[in-house]
C-alpha cells in the first residue's frame, strides 16, 4: 500500500490562519470529489474558522477519562476505519490524554499516513523542537508540546501561512483571534510586535532550510552539477598571504548586500608548487572568517583553478571572490595566472578580481610544475624536434667558422635545456640525436657514422654521459621538490584540524568534515567493531556506509583493530593514505575524550548528590535539633512531679511543645519531599482546578500573619492542572517568604491572570529584593541567602517550591517588583 502524503501548514503564532487554510484547502479537494474528512480541528470560538466546517464530514471525538476530568482527542480507530482519501488533523504538537494509543498527535499522523490516507496538518513554528528554547528567549513563554523537526522536514509539502505583525495585532484587537477579556494582556505580552516579526523571520528561515535541503536533493538525484542561483552564497580564495584580510573584508561586503547570503572560505593546499602559506596567517584569516559569520574550509588539489572551482559548484556558489595576481609583468606575460583560468572556466560563477597592495609586486617567472608532467615532456620532445635541426642546418651553412668543440657545447646546450624542462627520456632523445648528427656531419670523416679520431669518439661518449647526468639530476630535484610541496601542503592541513579541536569545535565532528573535505570525498564515517559487525558510530555527508569494505577507502584505527575510518567516494593514492591515517588516529583520540567526557558528565549528579546528603546531615544535626529540644523541655516540665505549676504555666509549655512539634513536622515534610523529587519519586495527582479554591486554603494554614494579605484573583480566570496540595505548599512557602520580608505596613500581594494557554499566578512583596546575580542561588537546597532569621529552616523552601512546580509542569520565576521588592 502506497504510503500517504502530509501536507503541513506553517505558522510563526496563533491566528495568522493555519487551521482556516487547511480547511479551504479540505474543500477544494473535497470540491474536485476527493472523499476528505474532518479528523480534528479546534475552531476556539473563531467563527470564521467555524464556517469552514460547514459542508465538510467531521469525525466524532472520543472521550477520555484522565484523574476526574473529561477531554476529547481524535478517534484514530474510526478514522482508520472510515478510511477517507484525505484527513484533516490540527494541531501537529498536540499531547494526547493519557489512555490513548500514542502520546503525541503526530504519532497518530504517522499511523494515518502509513494507512495510505493523506493527512493535512498545522503547526506553529514555536512548538519545532529546535527553535523551542530561541522562541522561549524571544516571548518569555515555555512551549511544553513540540514536535520534531525531522517529521516535518519529511513532509512531503509545506507551506508557510504568513502576516504581517501589524495585521496580526489588528486581528488580535478586533476579537477575531482571543475573548476580548484576553486582548490586552496578548497585545502587552505575546503579541508585541518586536515577537511577531522575531517568530516570523524564524518561520521564513527554518522555511528557506527546507527549502535548500529540497533543492540539495534534486540537484543530487538528477545530476545536476551547475551553479543555481537560488541564494547568495560567496566563496573566497585564499592563499595564506599578506591581502587575505583584505579579500575576506570585501567578500563579506557583498555577501552583506544580500539577506541571508553565506560566505565561505576556502584555501587550496595543493603539490603542484604554489606554496608558501603561512601557517600564522591562515590561522588569523580563518579567526576573522568566523568573526563575520562565514565558514572556512581547506581542500587538497594540484590544479587550484579546478579545486576552487569544484569546491563553488559543490557548495551551489554564485560569487568567487580572488585576489589580483602578486607576478610581475614578465610571469604574467609568460603564462595567463590563476585569477585568469579560473575567470575562463568559472561558467555562471560570477569572479570578482580585487585589487591590494601587494598586486604585481612579484619578480618571479611562473614556477615550474613540480613532477614530470606529460606536458613537460611533450614540450621537450617538441624542443628537441625543432632545435636540434635547427641548430645542425645552421652549423652546415657556417661549415669552416666553429671548431669542433664549440659545435659540441653548441649542442650540449640543448641539451641540459631539453633535460632541464622534459627530464631523463626527453634528454637522452635529444643526446642520441645530436650525437648521431654531430658524427654525421661534423666529426670526420664526414657523411659517415664512424669517427676516425679516438679523442672525438671520447668527447662523444662524454656528450652522452653529460646530458645523462644532467637530466637524472632535473628529474630527481623535481621529484624531490614535488615531495617537499606535498608534505608541505599535508602539514598545512594537519595544522589547520588541530587548530579545529583547540579552538574547541565538538573535535570528533570537525576531523571527520575536514577529512572529508581535504580528500574531496562524499562521505567519512567512524565505524566501531560491534560483535561480528560494525557499528556506525558518526557519519558526515551523504550515503555512509556501514562497513569499511564499503567505502572507497578504509584505515583500521588504533592496534585492536576495534574502529576504522571509512570514506566514499573516490579511491585514493597510497600518499594521501599516510595524511588519512592521521586523520584516524586523531578521531579514535576524540571519541576517548568524548566518551571520558560523557562518564564525566554522569558523575556529576552523584557528586551533586552526595553535597545534597552531607548537607542534609549537617542541616539535621543542627536545625532539627532546636524544635527536637524546646519539645523535649516543653513535655519534661510538664511531667515533672516536683514542679508547681499554674495553668498559665501548662498552656505555655503545651503551647510551646506544639509549635515545635509543628516545625518540626514541616522541616520533615520539606526533607522527604526534596528527597522524593531528586530520586524522581514524588507522586503528582493533578487535575482541574480553580486558584480561588486553593489560594484560601494556604492563607488559612499562615495563620494570622496572613489576614492582611490582598487578593486578587479574576472570576473568570481558567482552571489549571495541578496538584492541589503540592500547589498549596508550593504557595505556603512563597507566601511565607514574602511575609518574613515584607516592610510594616505594606503586606504582600496576590494577583492572577491568563495569557495563551497558561495562568500566570505571583505573590509580590515590597521588601529587600534579590539582587539579579543571586537569584539562581535562592533556589539551591540548603541555603539561605540573606535570612534574617537562620534557625528557623534547613534552606529547603524556595528549592522545593520550584521543585515541585516544576513537576506539575509549571515554572517558577523571580521578578523585580516595581518600586522594589521581589515578585515570585
Amino acid at each position: 500500500m502506497p504510503r500517504g502524503t502530509l501536507r503541513i501548514y506553517l505558522g510563526a503564532a496563533p491566528g495568522v490562519g493555519k487551521t482556516y487554510a487547511a480547511l479551504d484547502e479540505g474543500r477544494r479537494r473535497l470540491d474536485r470529489g476527493t472523499d476528505v474528512v474532518v479528523a480534528l480541528v479546534e475552531t476556539h470560538g473563531r467563527q470564521h474558522t467555524a464556517a469552514m466546517l460547514d459542508g465538510l464530514e467531521v469525525i466524532p471525538r472520543r472521550f477520555a477519562e484522565h484523574r476526574g476530568a473529561t477531554f476529547t482527542e481524535m478517534d484514530l480507530d474510526a478514522v482508520l476505519a472510515r478510511r477517507p482519501k484525505v484527513a484533516v488533523v490540527d494541531e501537529l504538537a498536540h499531547t494526547n490524554v493519557a489512555g490513548g494509543p500514542n502520546t503525541k498527535r503526530w504519532q497518530d499522523v504517522q499511523e494515518l499516513l502509513a494507512a495510505g490516507i493523506d493527512v493535512i496538518s498545522t503547526v506553529n513554528v514555536q512548538h519545532l523542537e529546535s527553535l523551542n528554547d530561541v522562541v522561549e528567549t524571544i516571548t518569555g513563554v515555555a512551549q511544553r508540546e513540540t514536535v520534531p523537526d525531522a517529521v516535518v522536514r519529511e513532509a512531503d509539502q509545506v507551506e508557510l501561512v504568513d502576516m504581517a505583525p501589524e495585521a496580526l495585532r489588528r486581528r488580535m484587537a478586533h476579537g477575531n483571534i482571543y475573548a476580548p477579556d484576553r486582548v490586552d494582556a496578548a497585545l502587552a505580552n505575546y503579541f508585541r510586535p518586536g515577537n511577531l516579526t522575531a517568530l516570523r523571520e524564524l518561520a521564513l528561515l527554518w522555511l528557506a532550510g527546507k527549502v535548500d535541503d529540497q533543492l540539495d536533493r534534486y540537484r543530487a538525484e538528477h545530476h545536476i552539477g551547475g551553479t543555481w542561483e537560488t541564494r547568495e552564497r560567496v566563496v573566497v580564495a585564499l592563499t595564506g598571504g599578506p591581502e587575505g584580510e583584505t579579500l575576506i573584508r570585501r567578500a563579506a561586503r557583498i555577501a552583506s548586500r544580500t539577506k541571508g547570503a553565506e560566505l565561505l572560505a576556502v584555501h587550496v593546499a595543493r603539490s603542484d608548487g604554489l606554496t608558501g602559506a603561512d601557517p600564522a596567517a591562515l590561522t588569523g584569516q580563518r579567526s576573522l572568517v568566523d568573526s563575520l559569520g562565514g565558514s572556512f574550509h581547506q581542500v587538497i588539489g594540484d590544479d587550484v583553478p579546478a579545486a576552487l572551482l569544484d569546491f563553488a559548484r559543490a557548495q551551489n556558489a554564485t560569487q568567487l571572490v580572488l585576489g589580483a595576481s602578486r607576478r610581475g609583468r614578465l610571469a604574467r606575460i609568460l603564462s595567463p595566472g590563476i585569477g585568469v583560468t579560473t575567470t575562463n572556466l568559472s561558467g555562471p560563477i560570477d569572479v570578482h578580481m580585487v585589487t591590494h597592495a601587494e598586486a604585481g609586486t612579484g619578480w618571479r617567472l611562473p614556477r615550474v610544475r613540480s613532477g614530470l608532467a606529460p606536458r613537460r615532456r611533450l614540450i621537450a620532445t617538441v624542443l628537441t624536434l625543432a632545435l636540434v635541426p635547427a641548430l645542425t642546418a645552421g652549423l652546415v651553412q657556417a661549415r669552416g667558422t666553429f671548431s669542433l668543440a664549440t659545435e659540441m657545447l653548441g649542442y650540449l646546450i640543448i641539451v641540459v635545456t631539453v633535460a632541464l624542462i622534459g627530464g631523463f627520456w626527453p634528454a637522452l632523445l635529444c643526446a642520441l640525436a645530436s650525437s648521431l648528427l654531430l658524427n654525421y656531419y661534423f666529426t670526420p670523416p664526414l657523411h659517415h657514422w664512424s669517427v676516425a679520431e679516438g679523442n672525438n669518439a671520447l668527447a662523444l661518449a662524454g656528450f652522452i654521459l653529460v646530458a645523462t647526468m644532467v637530466s637524472r639530476v632535473v628529474a630527481i630535484s623535481t621529484r624531490r621538490y614535488g615531495q617537499a610541496v606535498r608534505a608541505s601542503a599535508e602539514a598545512a592541513t594537519l595544522s589547520m584540524l588541530a587548530g579545529s579541536v583547540l579552538r574547541g569545535e565538538d573535535a570528533l565532528p570537525a576531523l571527520l568534515e575536514r577529512a572529508r573535505e581535504t580528500f574531496a570525498m562524499t562521505s567519512a564515517t567512524l565505524l566501531e567493531r560491534d560483535g561480528d559487525g560494525w557499528r556506525t558510530v558518526l557519519s558526515v555527508g551523504p550515503d555512509p556506509c556501514t562497513r569499511p569494505e564499503d567505502g572507497a577507502v578504509d584505515v583500521p584505527v588504533g592496534d585492536t583493530l576495534a574502529l576504522a575510518l571509512a570514506l566514499t567516494g573516490r579511491p585514493l593514492p597510497a600518499a594521501d593514505r599516510r595524511i588519512l591515517a592521521a586523520f584516524a588516529a586523531q578521531a579514535a583520540v576524540a571519541l576517548e575524550q568524548r566518551r571520558l567526557a560523557e562518564a564525566a558528565a554522569q558523575a556529576v549528579p552523584i557528586a551533586q548528590a552526595d553535597r545534597v546528603r552531607a548537607a542534609l546531615l549537617a542541616a539535621v544535626s543542627h536545625d532539627l535539633r532546636t524544635p527536637l529540644a524546646a519539645a523535649k523541655a516543653a513535655v519534661t516540665g510538664l511531667r515533672s512531679a516536683e514542679a508547681v505549676l499554674s495553668r498559665d504555666e501548662r498552656d505555655e509549655l503545651l503551647a510551646t511543645a506544639e509549635e515545635s512539634l509543628d516545625r518540626l513536622t514541616r522541616l520533615v515534610e520539606n526533607l522527604l519531599d526534596m528527597s522524593r523529587l531528586q530520586a524522581g519519586a514524588l507522586s503528582v495527582f493533578p487535575r482541574p482546578i480553580g486558584l480561588d479554591d486553593v489560594v484560601p486554603h494556604a492563607l488559612d494554614e499562615l495563620g494570622p500573619p496572613a489576614r492582611h494579605i490582598a487578593i486578587r484573583i479574576p472570576d473568570d480566570l481558567p482552571t489549571i492542572d495541578a496538584d492541589p496540595a503540592l500547589l498549596e505548599r508550593v504557595l505556603v512557602n512563597l507566601v511565607g517568604n514574602a511575609l518574613r520580608h515584607a516592610p510594616s505596613g505594606r503586606p504582600p500581594v496576590i494577583t492572577a491572570s491568563s495569557l495563551a494557554d497558561r495562568v500566570e499566578l505571583r505573590v509580590v512583596d515590597h521588601g529587600p529584593g534579590i539582587p539579579a546575580a543571586h537569584r539562581d542561588q535562592v533556589f539551591q537546597p540548603f541555603q539561605r541567602l540573606g535570612d534574617r532569621d537562620n534557625t528557623t529552616g534547613v534552606g529547603l523552601g524556595l528549592a522545593l517550591s520550584r521543585g515541585l512546580t516544576e513537576a506539575m509542569n509549571g515554572t517558577l520565576t523571580p521578578e523585580d517588583t516595581p518600586g522594589g521588592g521581589l515578585t515570585m
